[in-house]
């Protein structure tokens, strides 16, 4: 039995796993990532990636390639509500905060873009940029079992080539399994929630629809034909390359259809009825189907095993929040496990990536739930019933185009109906706004503002401890750049003001007292960062001479609304208790 010794293990190279991986090595931590199958996504699931995920991978150094091969958000802005592509449309929104009202507020709150890129484009980006770092990765290993004792983990893997059995020791072991999640069950944990509230079939194809899109690009089109038809009707139009790469998810009943029985013929039947034309050459690439779940672990680690991505969180694809939440996962945790590797934080700071993350998967579940529920508003609004006739569902659609009182009230409820899923295509606030409540935090006294906008649909900056670091447009000489792009590796970055220098050397002290470097930008000198447009000022709701702490992963750590006399003593203090360093101070 070949025996391996290595800081830590990644089960999965999905987009958690990947996302891990490329941290951890550019934190410089010798990582191992095994995965079961010979390559990537081999089929298109997940692609919409919003703006956090994009500064991620920012962060990482691998947005200008990420940018390069994903639909841009120009592209993406139609969402439709068609019975065929060749029939007038039902209706349309502005998606992924494309549209007049919201184009500007998207861009103010992130340096980066909303892309879609489907994860058999994403997922190959992440493992050549992961290989790239010089990481250990090893295609058709299968994770068996693991042990913990009090030295670290050993986990046994099998090669699927050669049948040999791999025996690795590690500090650390990262289940990035997706839903099969063994090490998840392994470590004694489960999800919990409804499994199996519906089972969809995606058929992946290849055909030219531009006639049909061009002029209303955008990523998704819904049916809405009339008649008897089960639950999302002729299916779902995902549009992966413009305008001739595209998924189309249809739902089935288990009970009477088997997924494996479509053929080509078929698949390509189910295709046509959508286009509403025979006319158009379709070529199959494949098909998978799933089942759509709502499901959460109550907690994401014990011990030394650590879980992420679908393996803790399974939700319908409402929202988009599926892969962007597994990065964000992978983002918090590798961070923290850099430091308690290096020495520089307690163990006890692992902790708090299961209470910081948990609530964010929790919540997006409920949120991808509640968007599947109000979706079906758009039906109801057109008066389509169970069981409804192809003639009298047609007499209802008919009724948006009649003038009078019954035409009226139609194309009324449609309008409220279409614009109530604004929750699931641009709540900009649950893509961007989440906040950690608790963990490697440090809490404050100052008020907290509570916003007037709908914190779903609207994102409020804020530098509250917790929040995402906000984002303002900073310059330095010819430079222009973010001040999420001030933070640099595995080191704590504190902003300050006019009349904030002496953070200095308050930060120096916690420097030598912690072990941890502590970044120190003055914004606002001619020699430092300048506020271009005041962004800063208006957002970092402190005095100029207070602070805001950032934490690796541009989360706040701790702000400080004016510099205190004790500021040493108080910045000392806070580092040790983020990084759970009882001998500091």
């Amino acid at each position: 039995m070949q025996e391996v010794n290595v800081p830590v293990l990644i089960v999965g190279a999905g987009p958690s796993g990947l996302t891990t991986a490329l941290a951890l090595r550019q934190y410089g931590i010798e990582c191992l990532l095994v995965e079961k199958y010979a390559g990537t996504a081999h089929t298109p699931r997940a692609h919409i990636v919003n703006q956090r995920t994009v500064e991620i991978m920012r962060h990482l150094g691998v947005d200008d390639r990420l940018i390069e091969i994903s639909t841009p958000p120009a592209l993406m802005r139609n969402n439709l509500w068609i019975t065929t592509l060749a029939a007038p449309e039902v209706g349309r929104l502005e998606a992924w905060g494309t549209g007049n009202e919201r184009a500007g507020e998207y861009a103010a709150a992130s340096p980066s873009p909303m892309l879609n890129c489907p994860q058999t484009i994403l997922e190959p980006l992440l493992l050549e940029s992961v290989r790239d770092a010089d990481c250990d990765v090893r295609m058709r290993h299968e994770f068996e079992s693991y042990e913990e004792d009090e030295h670290g983990v050993v986990s046994i893997v099998k090669d699927l080539e050669t049948g040999e059995t791999l025996r690795i020791r590690s500090q650390f072991l990262i289940g990035a399994d997706g839903a099969r999640a063994t090490v998840l069950s392994q470590a004694g944990l489960a999800v919990a929630g409804e499994a199996g509230i519906a089972h969809a079939l995606n058929i992946w194809f290849r055909a030219d629809l531009t006639q049909y899109l061009a002029h209303r690009p955008g990523v998704l089109a819904w049916n809405l034909a009339p008649g008897p038809l089960p639950t999302g009707r002729l299916g779902t139009l995902i549009c992966h390359r413009p305008f001739t790469e595209f998924v189309l998810v249809i739902n089935y009943d288990p009970e009477a259809e088997d997924s494996t029985a479509f053929d080509d013929e078929a698949l390509i039947s189910r295709v046509r009825a959508l286009i509403g034309e025979d006319g158009v050459d379709v070529e199959i690439l494949g098909s998978a189907p799933w089942i759509v779940s709502g499901q959460v672990a109550p907690t994401y680690s014990a011990g030394r095993a650590f879980s992420m991505g679908d393996s803790v969180h399974r939700h319908p694809p409402a929202n988009g929040l599926g892969l962007n939440m597994s990065v964000a996962d992978a983002f918090n945790l590798a961070w923290k496990m850099a430091l308690v590797l290096k020495g520089q934080a307690g163990p006890e700071l692992l902790n708090t990536y299961s209470s910081e993350r948990q609530p964010v998967g929790a919540a997006g579940v409920a949120r991808a739930l509640q968007s599947r529920r109000e979706f079906a508003a758009v039906s109801d609004a057109l008066g389509y019933e169970p069981g409804q006739s192809v003639e009298e569902g047609q007499s209802r659609l008919d009724e948006l185009t009649e003038p009078g009182p019954v035409g009226d009230q139609r194309r009324e409820s449609l309008r409220k109906a279409i614009e109530q899923t604004n929750y699931q295509f641009n709540a900009h606030g649950v893509e961007l706004g989440y906040r950690y409540k608790c963990g490697a935090i440090v809490d404050d006294a100052l008020p907290e503002d509570h916003p007037s906008s709908d914190p779903d649909l609207y994102f409020r900056p804020t530098t509250q401890p917790g929040a995402r670091l906000p984002h303002a447009r900073l310059g330095r000489g010819t430079r222009e750049c973010s001040t999420l792009d001030l933070v640099e590796g595995t080191r704590l970055c504190l902003l300050t003001g006019f009349g904030g220098e002496d953070w200095f050397e308050a930060a120096a002290a916690a420097s030598a007292a912690s072990g941890i470097e502590i970044d120190v930008h003055v914004i606002g000198q001619h020699d430092g960062f300048r506020d271009l447009y005041g962004e800063w000022a208006s957002r970092r709701e402190v005095g100029e001479s207070g602070c805001v702490l950032v934490r690796p992963d541009r989360h706040v750590a701790w702000r400080s609304d004016s510099y205190p006399a004790d500021a040493a003593e108080t910045l000392t203090d806070v580092v040790g208790r983020i990084l759970f360093r009882e001998n500091v101070g």
